[in-house]
């Protein structure tokens, strides 16, 4: 049995997603640049992980990237 899992894109925090980005700020509070990649690569597993599902973790990927601006590179 297969079911099809998507990407959530609706308010999973209830409304609560100020809370979340201010908790993800706290966690890097008082980190160094090197420390606070280290935290998100750490934070980025624990939470694939957690979802488990690879189609909806490439989704995701894929959804990130295209939100990453290439101004400025070459």
């Amino acid at each position: 049995m297969s079911a099809v899992t998507r990407l959530r894109r609706e308010d999973g925090f209830a409304g609560a997603g100020d809370d979340f980005y201010a908790a993800l700020l706290e966690a890097h509070e008082g980190l160094c640049d090197v420390e606070s990649a280290g935290l998100n690569a750490r934070l980025v597993l624990l939470l694939g992980n957690h979802i488990g599902d690879l189609s909806v973790i490439r989704e995701a990927l894929s959804v990130a990237r295209a939100g990453v601006s290439r101004e400025g590179k070459s």
